[in-house]
């Protein structure tokens, strides 16, 4: 209906200037919150905790009592906004959702600190066993630059007049702050092995499955055990997370537990102490080695540990005065696996041409690796090694968490228990004295701009809260 007065027309003319102004996520905010079921959504993404990329499921889930068949509970998207239900992306990279990220860092302390202390489906005696945490590098790959510490006030000596085949000076004789762009990069770009940190990145898995194994023999050797029957005295269970340094090159953080033949539940031998596992370790990680694939590229190159390892006793809670202890460990571990090379400064999306590595938003240094990557999958020899798909993660195809099969319980049992607990919908199956009956599917993911801006608020209001609880327990643990 047109206005009928110059008034009326003055002001439909000045809202549609104003909504002409408006940006397309404030537009998208007035639609969202004149919705008719915003309400429950805003309950939904709280249910989530503010996930930045759910996933959209449509169905029901009905739970039958096994012996009468009748039904206990029913729930159906029906009803819902969009007849969907949103369910966390469970990302665990920062870069991506950090609610998400949270939450899988807290089920990976969890599962470490069980293999440590036992519990959740684990052994308690497993404390009393020989536990290590130790740390294997990459070996150097060239001279890059490096934060000043205590001991080592400046980057690298400087050579008085000494320069490499390529004119550049052989040291660096600045101090660096740990925000320094500079920190990571080569010395000199045209001497660094680009080839062999690729190759190092892609052999790290085999490298790490052989130091497996080459660690049981040297136990076993150690005490006159035939190599093949040392799972008849002793059992190794680890858990691993792996960490970008600056330079681009990963090293491992690890816990090692030395357990009976079987498993946590059973004790270790009298010869399985915590030094003669050390002892192992160190033998072990200095004499692995993996050949890379013949390329006449680059020929065959042998991958080993770099030269740093360090081995530490982990200890029981109760001793204070070392940093080395079960709950120290596990947090150590949860807070690095929610990192990726995103952190070390890279991108944490899959790359599907050479102009994607051109345009990255990345330093030189891993613009070079992921070229390497690019360059040297293309070689019908090294096709085995995926590199090009796993240009952006500079060559490592490993995940950022492992773990042996008796280590300790598992991420599907802990979100389990979380669902159970929380009265979240099941996937179907069997619990006792009831059935689920379920049907999903998936129907979208993601949000749009003003959907997107309300999660975040919603996210940051629940770290807020979980802030001001974790101070009110500290302030009255203090009181008492």
């Amino acid at each position: 209906m047109y206005p009928t007065t110059e008034t009326a027309r003055r002001s439909v003319l000045a809202q549609a200037e104003r909504l002409r102004l408006l940006s397309s996520a404030e537009r998208d905010l007035i639609r969202l919150v004149h919705e008719p079921g915003f309400a429950r959504w805003l309950d939904q993404i709280k249910a989530t905790g503010g996930c930045a990329h759910p996933i959209y499921l449509a169905g029901h889930s009905t739970v039958r009592d096994i012996s009468t068949g009748s039904v206990l509970r029913h729930y159906s998207t029906e009803e819902e906004p969009g007849g969907r239900m949103p369910v966390r992306c469970r990302n665990r990279r920062e870069s991506r959702c950090q609610p998400c990220a949270r939450l899988y860092a807290g089920d990976t302390f969890q599962l470490v600190r069980s293999g440590l202390l036992g519990g959740k489906g684990v052994a308690d005696r497993v404390r009393y066993h020989p536990r290590l945490f130790l740390t294997l590098t990459a070996p150097s790959f060239g001279a890059v630059h490096r934060a000043s510490t205590k001991d080592l006030p400046y980057c690298h000596h400087r050579r008085a007049g000494g320069q490499c085949d390529h004119g550049r000076p052989l040291g660096c004789g600045r101090q660096h702050l740990d925000d320094d762009a500079a920190l990571g990069q080569p010395l000199c770009p045209d001497c660094y092995d680009y080839a062999g940190h690729v190759l190092w990145h892609a052999s790290a898995g085999i490298l790490w499955s052989r130091f497996c194994h080459t660690l049981r023999r040297h136990l076993a050797s150690a005490q006159g055990i035939v190599q093949t029957r040392f799972r008849q005295h002793a059992a190794l269970s680890f858990a691993k997370v792996a960490e970008y340094q600056r330079r681009g090159a990963i090293h491992f953080h690890t816990v090692i537990r030395l357990d009976g033949p079987y498993g946590p539940a059973s004790a270790p031998p009298l010869w399985g102490t915590t030094d003669a596992l050390e002892a192992a370790v160190r033998s072990a990680a200095a004499c692995v080695e993996v050949q890379t694939p013949y390329s006449a590229a680059v020929g065959e190159q042998a991958v080993s540990w770099g030269a740093q390892l360090d081995v530490h006793a982990i200890r029981s809670d109760a001793f204070v005065q070392t940093a080395v202890t079960d709950t120290a460990v596990a947090a150590y571990v949860a807070k690095y696996v929610s990192k990726s090379v995103g952190d070390a400064g890279g991108v944490d999306y899959r790359v599907t041409d050479y102009e994607g590595i051109r345009h990255a938003s990345v330093n030189d240094h891993l613009r070079a690796l992921m070229g390497t990557c690019w360059r040297l999958g293309g070689l019908s020899e090294l096709s085995c090694l995926n590199l090009r798909a796993w240009a952006h993660t500079l060559g490592y195809r490993g995940h950022a968490l492992t773990k042996s099969r008796c280590y300790s319980t598992t991420y599907g049992e802990l979100r389990a228990s979380r669902a159970l607990y929380s009265g979240g919908f099941s996937s179907g199956g069997d619990h006792g004295s009831t059935f689920t009956e379920a049907v999903w599917r998936y129907v979208g993911s993601g949000h749009s701009a003003a959907e997107a801006e309300l999660a975040a608020g919603i996210a940051e209001d629940m770290a807020e809260a979980r802030r001001l609880d974790a101070e009110s327990r500290s302030d009255g643990e203090t009181e008492a």
